[in-house]
């Protein structure tokens, strides 16, 4: 058989095995679903095998998603850790076969801690099965390999419904993309959604800034030396006015000669593109995309530069 015909099959398999498991949902994923949105300590996720491997991925994507959690590795849990449960959390099993030992060992000392079991486990007549508080089936027909034997479709299972969890414990939360991001500060969406202009902003000597009966040379200057491409104009209550810009200067050479001693404001951008300190990044790089601008004037609610913006401080933060 062709090699991507085979892989075909393999991915078209587990897809209709994993679409099964939607219709094997019953009150036991409301209840579960319950505990989980009260549980005042930790969800402690624990599996063996590949199932605890799909165990750690659930308690990564619960922790992301405002549910927090632990994995318990079961051999080590009958070796101390199991200290880390206490009477406040939940305990999520993961297994196939539902009749492994290291999970059966663990059951006794849960249910001392009287804490809820839920497990997801492949076989609902199993052992272990029947010792959790509520189960939710995980049960397939076979695994993708021609043997029957490799964890595959068993593994996708597990993880289709701590995701299916997961996903509707963080709508019940109400949970934004800022509560995401807030758990995510290193990764692009943290640096959309947490970073403010007031991150990234020039201030102080570093922002460049005229007042409007500069001399269009000692505007020049000011552009040269704050090397950002522009200048903020002012009045002499300290108002935003105007910018000057490069593109300003290239026009303004057109019209003769004498610029140079002349007042600034006769050249500069009149009315231009501002925003608040306090608002995101992202939004001051919309409005640069929209208007086609590299740099914007940081104002208060007086209309008074605070600082100022530019495209390539957003660029070196990876904001996009």
């Amino acid at each position: 058989m062709n090699r991507r015909e085979r892989a075909r099959q393999v991915i078209k398999s587990q897809a209709k095995q994993v679409g099964r498991l939607a219709e094997k949902l019953d009150e036991s994923f409301d209840h579960a679903l319950d505990i989980l949105f009260s549980c005042k300590g930790r969800v402690i996720v624990t599996g063996i095998g590949k199932s605890g491997i799909i165990a750690r991925k659930i308690t990564g994507t619960f922790n992301s998603t405002g549910t927090p959690s632990m994995f318990l590795h079961p051999s080590e849990g009958m070796h101390g850790d199991l200290g880390i449960v206490t009477p406040d959390d939940v305990v999520l099993i993961l297994s196939k076969s539902g009749d492994t030992d290291e999970l059966s060992q663990l059951i006794p000392p849960f249910k001392r801690l009287a804490v809820p079991i839920i497990g997801i486990v492949g076989n609902t007549d199993s052992p272990l099965a029947e010792k959790c508080d509520y189960v939710l089936n995980a049960g397939i027909d076979s695994e993708a390999d021609e043997f029957n034997l490799v964890p595959t479709t068993s593994s996708t299972a597990e993880l289709v419904l701590g995701d299916a969890l997961a996903v509707v414990l963080l709508e019940m939360r109400g949970f934004s993309p800022e509560d995401f991001a807030l758990r995510h500060p290193g990764g692009a969406l943290g640096r959309r959604l947490l970073l403010q202009v007031s991150d990234l902003m020039h201030t102080g000597d570093e922002m460049p800034i005229v007042k409007e009966s500069a001399l269009t040379k000692d505007a020049i200057i000011e552009v040269s030396t704050k090397r950002l491409g522009v200048t903020i104009v002012v009045d002499d209550s300290g108002r935003l006015t105007g910018i000057f810009t490069d593109g300003d200067l290239r026009r303004t050479v057109e019209q003769g000669n004498d610029f140079l001693v002349k007042p600034v404001s006769k050249y500069m951008t009149q009315n231009p593109k501002t925003i608040p300190a306090d608002s995101l990044v992202e939004k001051a790089l919309s409005i640069m995309e929209t208007h086609s601008i590299t740099s914007l004037a940081v104002v208060d609610s007086d209309g008074k530069p605070t600082g100022l913006i530019h495209l390539h401080d957003i660029l070196k933060r990876k904001v996009v």
